[in-house]
């Protein structure tokens, strides 16, 4: 398995870095998988392109200091602060969707088991009016992790987010956002492992995310420089 770790010198280059994770385990059918911080931004997806007031959403995002970034995977708008936590791992498929299920199962407990590591006994599901609601959530002290999937040129990429700390300044990013595009927030359903009692250093989330999707294969770390 790929490990890659670092993050591009921008949001842009970053996020493309991940398209060409995906891309490469196409090809050559290795999985590989990152768990990073990437840049203060603020990721909109697919049904908030579709909102009415989407532009001044975006406008929101950008008068905060935030970029704006369009994401394939994923529901609603999440916000990195800089010690928001993302990882993403890319595996080759057979089955397409048919597997979808199991994928999740697996990424749940591997992401509960790597929370458990740093301090954190975080349990499936998400307080009310949460942010990029949805039926594949932790939650600890508010809700702390967000899953999603994507299947595409049979490779499955199954990625989230872990709050980690900042969880006022997430809340306070968030709330004007998802007022604009019209999608309820309670800014009190955030929570994080810092306010769960875990440690709050992102790097040590980053290696406990790592130790625990990688489970126990062989791993190759392939650094990606920020230039």
């Amino acid at each position: 398995m790929r490990l890659l770790r670092g993050r591009a010198a921008d949001y842009e280059q970053d996020y493309a870095r991940t398209r060409e994770m995906v891309a490469r385990v196409a090809e050559d059918r290795e999985p590989a998988l990152r768990a990073w911080t990437p840049h203060r931004q603020v990721a909109f997806g697919r049904r908030d392109r579709r909102a009415d007031d989407y532009d001044r959403a975006c406008a929101i995002a950008t008068d905060w200091g935030y970029a704006v970034l369009e994401r394939e995977v994923g529901g609603r708008a999440v916000a990195y602060t800089g010690t928001t936590v993302a990882f993403a791992l890319a595996e080759p498929t057979a089955d397409g969707r048919g597997g979808i299920h199991t994928r999740y199962d697996q990424m749940t407990e591997a992401v509960q088991r790597a929370l458990a590591d740093v301090g954190v006994d975080a349990r499936e599901g998400e307080p009310p009016d949460s942010f990029c609601p949805g039926t594949h959530s932790l939650q600890a002290e508010g809700k702390i992790v967000g899953l999603a999937q994507r299947v595409r040129e049979s490779v499955a990429l199954t990625a989230g987010i872990v709050v980690v700390s900042d969880h006022e300044l997430f809340a306070s990013v968030l709330d004007p956002i998802y007022e604009a595009l019209g999608v309820p927030f309670d800014p009190n359903s955030v929570g994080s492992v810092g306010r769960a009692g875990g440690d709050d250093d992102p790097e040590a989330v980053c290696r406990a995310l790592e130790r625990a999707l990688a489970d126990g294969s062989d791993t190759r770390v392939e650094r990606i420089r920020e230039t």
